[in-house]
């Protein structure tokens, strides 16, 4: 009888339960190995662990379904667990490359079993190991590394080592202070650990509305607190040496939670520390140590402070950036010079600070107050006083005097600014355009690379019906559509070669007849604005039909918002509703449509490039039907698209004569490239043309029609765009265009809105857009603004084709400004803001900027957060230095209107930043003559900083106007 050693016999069993994919059967197999049989199977399962994936991954085939591949990890690791030797061993091979997972799994009983089979010690050591390989990563956050070394920890009795990242993650989950052995050592590790503080930033002392059986942090230390397993004071103590270490409000929002909760009484050994946190600290913290140094019973009671600790304390206030915290300032001195007995010479140092700040209330406030109280100081703190006084204002100067003696006024801005010279502009060339392209196969592909090849290559084909060769295999014949004009100038080469051989329009694929639809919400919750997805059940019964009945009114499908679940309704004021869909949301409707020609639908490109793509069609059309012209009408006969008047007479002269038809498209194209103006003569012979093209001519030169051309923004509901550089909603241009049906189509397409929504392929061939219009730049700026907001897919030379159109005709308005507006406030990679003041300035020297205009959608940006203040202003002053002062003035005087604000409206920084600006370039430009929004402004009650930059604008305004009156009287 043969007997078979522990040896050969320990591996198969336990390969047997991995290829089972059981973990629990792995431990028990594991479990009952001795000594040699561990080793064995030690040795084999590192070499095991491609087979188990092979393996598990045959085994889904098989069964023909798919999963995540990541069954066979957990019996591997399980196995490894019970066998490896050593903990730092163990440690390594459960979070080892090869068993990185998308998600945890989803029984850890069977590996805690195998590793409780261990020595106590040696679990410690595998707790203490785990825990100092955590690192807060995303890939440990789809592990069981946090709950496997908290529960390790916890089982063996281990004490936690000092790391952040184990902190942290003990905090990432639900508090149980009672019970859980962790607490003693983690708790005062809270104030210590870095990420503690962010980890927690929403978490409050009662849980939330929507979640009420939820235990938060706050609640827990409360509930020990009063149950007496943690004392106050020590928590309290903790906090401020968190506040000391400082960080960012996020950072510090729980421990100043904390400390609100423990409600310290003041205290005087802590208040060095709190008057340390008031110079610096986040705003929520600065208030928190100023409520504490300000003592139940004020100054004078327990939290009292010296004269040196509110000199101290003023001076850190009334240099803060919080308004609120300036004022606290101003009465926490003030109280202190009501408590103050004899002389208070000790708060001159705080008065002079406070006459320091930069805001005019608070100057005006510190005036008041020290001229209150001037009998109280000696003639060396008075001195003080009135040393700092040199830098008010000279209103506030004189006030001053009347208590301290003759005080300097601060010395008005000086007048040493030096404009530079603009700029010369340097228009494009208008050069005569080339004759037509000879070689027409082997420059078929280029005619995308900018329209005077694609005209010309069109010129050569038309002319020369000889010089067709066709191209080599064909690529194009598969697609229903053709939206390129390399395919179309295929296919005329292609029906050159050989006529009629074009095979049929292919059939569209069927497309799917559901929609799936995901309902976004953006909602209003406790002052904050967010974006959430949420259930359709859960919106009002009256706007889940209002959205019913828009999707079957435009003939989408419902999809599953046929089948939604009803869930408890949102309590936040609802904002904004969109809905994000899949699959095909016309179904029927576009396969019922018959095959038309190759042309795509017009609503998915940008008219421009429909129209390049129309002339081809109609090339291509003429070629089947044999009516051919013999040259085209629309050529230009300059390199800027424009068509000479007379040229085009003498092409329809020629067409009259050979009795040739002109193409609908080609015409229209050739009426939008004739200059605003004719000569007489050349309106004469027009008139004498006989065909109906010759006619429609003479109309034109007569009475050419003039577009109606306006901005539109939108404001909210589906009018709102995904930024995804900032990752938020943003708003939508609507550019608009009207005219009059001219009875030409190409004219029709060119003058009418744009989209505002710009999609794939949208801006191809922009750099050829101007010459399809040259004499209607504004249309231009139209068809390119829907790409203005969308920086991330808008071209890397944007700016070059708005530039571009300074050197084309017609006037200029809304869309020009806006473009020139939103670029001149760019920043960053995508900005390069030296391009926007490019922008400016050479629209400026070539006479084509609408400064007022311009100034107004600046104002309109900055009212919709497209962009900000600051980065205007730093713009605006760089081109008044380079010579654009005058028109900087004039863009403020467009700007300022809009953008102040109104009587229901409270003015913030960003407003008294525009008119303190608007104070230099008024200086500049030698600006007179009130601005009727300043004179609004300055005309509002109070004394805010606001109120007093709108007075100092419409004052110097109005001096200046004196000034001029009087030097012209003499």
């Amino acid at each position: 009888m043969t007997t078979h050693s522990p040896v050969s016999g320990a591996w198969p069993g336990v390969r047997a339960a991995i290829t089972a994919g059981d973990p629990a059967l792995v431990a028990d197999t594991v479990l009952a190995l001795d000594e040699a049989g561990r080793r064995e199977v030690a040795r084999e399962l590192p070499g095991h662990i491609g087979v188990a994936r092979n393996a598990s991954a045959e085994r889904d085939r098989r069964r023909g379904v798919w999963t995540d591949g990541e069954e066979w990890i957990e019996p591997v690791r399980v196995a490894g667990a019970g066998v490896l030797g050593g903990a730092a061993a163990v440690a390594t091979w459960l979070y080892r490359r090869d068993f990185t997972r998308w998600r945890p799994p989803l029984d850890s009983g069977p590996l805690l079993r195998v590793i409780a089979a261990r020595p106590p010690q040696w679990q410690g050591d595998l707790a203490v190991r785990l825990a100092l390989r955590l690192r807060g990563s995303r890939a440990q956050a789809r592990d069981d590394s946090v709950p496997l070394a908290l529960e390790l920890l916890r089982r063996s009795g281990a004490v936690p080592p000092e790391h952040d990242p184990l902190t942290t993650a003990w905090v990432s989950r639900p508090p149980d202070l009672e019970h859980d052995p962790l607490a003693e050592h983690l708790v005062p590790r809270l104030f210590e650990a870095e990420g503690v503080g962010r980890a927690l930033r929403e978490d409050n002392v009662d849980p939330p509305s929507w979640d009420p059986g939820r235990r938060t942090w706050l609640g827990a230390l409360r509930a020990a607190v009063a149950a007496g397993r943690l004392a106050p004071e020590p928590l309290v103590d903790s906090c401020l040496r968190r506040f000391l270490r400082g960080g960012s409000a996020t950072d510090l929002r729980f421990f100043a939670r904390l400390h609100e909760m423990l409600a310290p009484a003041p205290s005087t050994e802590r208040t060095r520390d709190y008057l340390r946190l008031l110079p610096a600290a986040p705003g929520p913290v600065a208030e928190l140590a100023l409520r504490q140094l300000s003592g139940a019973g004020g100054l004078s009671g327990a939290g009292g402070l010296s004269g040196e600790e509110i000199n101290e304390a003023v001076s850190a206030l009334l240099f803060r950036p919080e308004g609120k915290l300036v004022r606290a300032g101003l009465t926490l001195l003030d109280q202190a010079v009501r408590d103050a007995d004899g002389d208070l010479d000790d708060l001159a140092a705080a008065l002079a600070s406070a006459l320091l700040c930069e805001t005019y209330e608070v100057r005006e406030r510190t005036v008041r107050l020290a001229v209150k109280h001037a009998r109280r100081f000696t003639p060396a703190g008075a001195e003080a006083v009135r040393e700092a006084a040199s830098v008010l204002p000279a209103e506030l100067a004189a006030r001053l005097s009347q208590a301290y003696g003759v005080v300097a006024a601060a010395p008005e801005a000086d007048g040493d600014f030096e404009p530079g010279v603009l700029p010369p502009f340097q228009p494009l060339a208008r050069e005569p355009f080339p004759p037509a392209i000879e070689d027409l196969t082997a420059t078929y592909d280029q005619v995308g690379r900018g329209i005077v090849t694609f005209e010309r290559w069109l010129d050569g084909f038309v002319r020369d019906p000889s010089k067709r060769p066709r191209p080599g295999r064909a690529r194009i014949y598969g697609r229903r559509q053709w939206c390129r004009l390399e395919e179309w100038t295929e296919a005329l080469l292609r029906e050159a070669a050989d006529p009629g051989q074009e095979p049929p329009i292919p059939e569209p694929e069927r497309a799917p007849e559901y929609a799936r639809h995901v309902i976004g919400v953006r909602v209003a919750e406790g002052g904050d604005e967010r974006g959430i997805e949420v259930d359709f059940g859960r919106l009002p019964a009256e706007l889940r039909a209002s959205i019913t009945a828009g999707l079957t009114e435009n003939g989408i499908p419902l999809g599953n918002l046929e089948h939604f679940t009803p869930g408890p309704p949102l309590e936040a004021e609802i904002l904004d509703v969109w809905i994000m869909s899949s699959g095909n949301l016309r179904g029927r409707e576009e396969r019922q449509e018959p095959p038309r020609d190759r042309l795509p639908d017009p609503r998915h490109l940008s008219p421009p490039h429909y129209a390049m793509l129309v002339r081809c069609a109609e090339v291509h059309a003429a070629l089947k039907a044999g009516t051919l012209p013999p040259y085209l009408l629309a050529t230009p006969t300059l390199t800027s698209g424009h068509l000479d008047p007379a040229e085009l007479v003498a092409r329809l002269e020629g067409y009259e004569r050979a009795g040739v038809q002109a193409l609908p498209a080609d015409l229209g194209q050739a009426l939008l490239r004739l200059p605003r103006e004719a000569d007489p003569e050349v309106i004469d012979r027009a008139g004498k043309l006989t065909s109906r093209a010759g006619a429609t001519l003479a109309r034109w030169l007569a009475d050419r029609p003039q577009p109606q051309l306006r901005v539109d923004w939108s404001h909210a509901g589906g009018a709102y765009t995904h930024d995804r550089q900032k990752g938020e909603h943003s708003p939508r241009l609507h550019p608009r265009i009207r005219i009059e049906p001219t009875g030409l189509a190409l004219i029709d397409t060119l003058l009418s809105d744009p989209s505002p929504w710009t999609g794939e392929g949208d801006g191809m061939y922009m750099e050829s857009w101007r010459l399809t219009l040259p004499s209607d730049r504004e249309a231009v700026a139209m068809h390119l603004l829907p790409h203005l907001l969308n920086t991330w897919e808008r071209p890397g030379y944007f700016h070059e084709y708005v530039a571009a159109l300074f050197s084309q005709d017609g006037p200029v308005g809304e869309a020009t400004a806006l473009l020139i507006a939103v670029q001149l406030a760019e920043q960053g990679t995508f900005g390069w803001p030296e391009r926007g003041r490019r922008l400016l300035l050479s629209a400026a020297a070539a006479g084509c900027l609408p400064t007022a205009e311009c100034g107004r959608q600046l104002g309109l940006s900055l009212r919709r957060d497209v962009t900000k203040m600051g980065p205007v202003r730093s713009a605006l002053k760089e081109c008044a230095k380079q010579g654009a002062h005058r028109q900087v003035w004039e863009v403020m005087t467009g700007l300022l209107p809009v953008y102040l604000p109104g009587p229901d409206e409270r003015p913030h920084s960003g407003h008294t930043q525009a008119l303190s600006f608007a104070i230099d370039a008024a200086r500049w430009a030698a600006a007179r003559g009130p601005v009727p929004a300043v004179t609004e402004a300055a005309a509002r009650k109070g004394t805010s900083n606001f109120v007093r930059t709108a007075r100092d604008l419409h004052g110097q305004l109005l001096s200046r106007q004196g000034k001029s009156a009087t030097q012209a009287h003499s």
